[in-house]
């Protein structure tokens, strides 16, 4: 995090934030803090649920503003579900309990967890399809509010309260590109592993998941390369490791 960052974050965190500002980005950072804090965030979700489309212009005009703006609504949301509604993610029926129920809601829109990753941070791209086949249903409010183009570093980014899922982070428009680079550098750092002996190299789940949003084999590869999780010059086959559902809330970056 950079120094900048760090004086935006502890300024929010010491505060508290005593008065609601209008910008629905500066709301759902701050959602997120107080999640992190454990702090009341009634007047935050009502804030955000009482956004006009005019409020909400720049998420739907910037990609930098949008990036930081849902992935901050779908983490805060995932750590609501979690407080409020812990059931519903027991179980392999989590898949449509916890998925699909309402995580957060956007300008008078209740917004699940599936509908901000898939419908509006992947463009409207299917969960399904391994990331090659586009969102059936797709909301007046997803077509207004998507994402033109997948950034594939968001996997790196949402936390589904799953032990194997990335840390989270307050993020900024005016840094999502290097908090994006830092999130993603982290994460293959820890979880991912080049044996040159075997031209193998095993990759977390995510790869699996959503091959399309990283333009299958040969982008995972130069993807791989990008954040030097594997050499210049090698194509090792990719193996996939297990990913671990258990429940781990308050996952946050220190």
């Amino acid at each position: 995090m950079t120094s900048s960052e760090q004086a935006t974050l502890s300024t929010s965190r010491a505060s508290g934030t005593s008065e609601i500002e209008n910008s629905p980005t500066t709301l759902a950072r701050d959602l997120l803090i107080a999640c992190e804090r454990g702090d009341r965030t009634d007047r935050y979700r009502s804030a955000l649920a009482a956004a006009t489309d005019d409020d909400l212009h720049r998420v739907r005009a910037d990609r930098r503003t949008a990036l930081a703006f849902w992935l901050n609504c779908y983490n805060a949301g995932t750590q609501l579900l979690l407080a409020e509604r812990p059931a519903l993610y027991e179980g392999e029926l989590r898949f449509v309990r916890f998925f699909h129920a309402p995580a957060i809601t956007v300008g008078d829109t209740s917004l699940s967890l599936d509908r901000i990753e898939n419908g509006l941070l992947r463009g409207g791209r299917s969960k399904y399809g391994l990331g090659y086949l586009p969102k059936i249903f797709v909301t007046a409010f997803e077509r207004r509010y998507r994402l033109v183009d997948c950034d594939p570093r968001i996997h790196f980014a949402l936390n589904c309260g799953a032990e194997s899922c990335p840390a989270i982070r307050a993020y900024e428009p005016d840094h999502i590109d290097e908090q994006l680079d830092r999130a993603t550098g982290s994460y293959l750092d820890a979880t991912v592993e080049h044996d040159p002996d075997a031209d193998t190299v095993r990759v977390p789940r995510l790869f699996l998941w959503f091959r399309g949003d990283f333009g299958g084999g040969s982008g995972i590869r130069s993807f791989l390369r990008t954040y030097d999780a594997i050499p210049e010059g090698v194509t090792p086959r990719i193996r996939h490791g297990s990913w671990d559902w258990a429940k781990a809330a308050g996952k946050f970056t220190e």
